[in-house]
């Protein structure tokens, strides 16, 4: 039997030692690392913002390099090296400036490689072809006049020069959504916005505004004449068989007013429930269907009488002093108790519930950004999904909410804003406003 010297036995077991050490810390791993981009890259314009997320959870990151290549000149982005072997994860942020690297519109391509700390150096390549394009949408509105009332809704039809991801309208800092429709076989960008109550022919800056998939913005000035109107401003007695019956059921609901009185109740149902409800409605119509639901005048509670309108500005009073204040954003109309509230246009049921001061309350999605609302109500009698058409049967008015006495509050969303519901009980308004900007020479 052949005898193998200690020293041979000794080396043998630490190679195997060695090896088993090499293995089980990711020495000898063959597995490349990770490339992941977190949003298509197709187009690059003048600036564009990329996110790239390289990773290897074996043996750890090394080196990773992103870099432009166009006409076979390589531009380097960035490069970094990792000494240490934890790195198993970089999320790396760059801003592509085309003008400061020199290159020019047309085809390209940005190459992604990463590499490990293996001892076969494990090495992956991402190459991506991209359109550089530095050229913003031109934006054409097609409404060379409009006008619009204080607290109302303004309709824009506009073409641009080319496919965006997305467009708008702005008014000051608030941004509306667009869609895009085929008007005579062509697509055109449609905006419905509100106007403020505040607005002002001065004051008050509309732009069209357009992104394109490499990034390019434009913005072009919205010819726009405000006509102000006047809104109403009333003074409204808390009295104390109102506060004691209707507090309650906000207290019940909510367990941080437990202990409160309800004058305090009121403050916080006024104040901190309204915005939170604004915020819920805002939520809720952020998503609308891609095409115009709705057809003619939307309806207005049958045989029924205005008890409060939109823009109302009221100044609550208790023992004749001023607690607090608040701004109507409906119109509130009462008929008899318990009577049949119909939608008031064809759409889709996207909300059915409780909804704070709104009390029990339904919202209809009408297409392209559009909304109504109807609260106070005793029962509902749909359910959120369901397709309905005007005039069909959604609840029972009722005391439900901040609601002093039987009644329907109803209001119209635009874009995410309140507006003025009786503009859209107008059916001159509508083809005045809305149907002869849709039929485009």
């Amino acid at each position: 039997m052949r005898k193998y010297s200690p020293l041979i036995i000794i080396a043998v077991i630490l190679f195997i030692a060695g090896l088993c050490w090499l293995y089980f810390n990711n020495y000898l791993e063959r597995e490349k690392p990770a490339i992941k981009l977190n949003q298509e890259i197709s187009a690059i314009g003048k600036h564009k913002k990329i996110e790239i997320t390289f990773s290897d959870q074996k043996s750890g990151l090394s080196h990773i390099a992103v870099e432009v290549i166009q006409d076979n000149k390589g531009h380097m982005l960035a490069a970094e090296k990792f000494t240490s072997r934890g790195v198993k994860q970089k999320l790396l942020s760059l801003t592509l400036d085309t003008t400061t690297l020199k290159i020019h519109d047309g085809p390209a391509v940005i190459k992604f490689s990463a590499r490990d700390h293996s001892l076969f150096r494990n090495k992956t390549i991402l190459s991506q072809s991209v359109k550089i394009d530095t050229m913003p949408p031109q934006i054409t509105v097609l409404n060379s006049i409009n006008y619009a009332n204080q607290g109302g809704t303004c309709l824009i039809t506009y073409r641009t020069s080319k496919p965006v991801t997305s467009t708008g309208v702005y008014v000051n800092d608030y941004y509306t959504a667009g869609y895009t429709l085929f008007i005579d076989n062509k697509p055109t960008s449609v905006t419905y916005f509100a106007i403020p109550i505040t607005a002002t022919r001065n004051k008050t800056k509309m732009f069209v505004y357009a992104l394109d998939d490499a990034g390019n913005e434009a913005k072009v000035a919205l010819p726009c004449q405000i006509k102000e109107k006047k809104f109403r401003a009333d003074k409204m007695n808390l009295g104390e068989s109102f506060l004691q019956q209707k507090m309650p059921e906000f207290q019940a609901s909510l367990p941080a007013l437990q202990g409160k009185t309800p004058l305090e109740i009121f403050t916080y149902v006024n104040g901190q429930m309204r915005d939170d409800n604004f915020k819920t409605i805002q939520t809720i119509c952020q998503k609308s269907a891609p095409q115009k639901l709705w057809e003619g005048t939307f309806l207005r509670l049958p045989r029924s009488k205005p008890m409060a309108l939109f823009g109302d500005k009221r100044t609550y009073l208790v023992g004749g002093k001023p607690i607090a204040n608040s701004l109507h954003v409906g119109i509130d109309l009462a008929s008899t108790a318990n009577a049949a509230i119909e939608a008031a246009n064809n759409g889709v049921v996207v909300f059915t519930g409780s909804l704070g001061l709104y009390g029990n309350a339904v919202i209809i999605d009408h297409g392209l950004g559009v909304f109504s609302l109807y609260g106070h109500l005793s029962s509902i009698d749909t359910a959120v999904g369901k397709t309905v058409k005007k005039e069909d049967v959604i609840g029972r008015s009722g005391t439900s909410g901040l609601a002093g006495g039987d009644h329907l509050h109803f209001s119209i969303i635009v874009g995410g804003q309140f507006v003025n519901p009786q503009e859209w009980w107008d059916p001159h308004w509508i083809e005045n406003n809305i149907t002869r900007k849709m039929i485009l020479q």
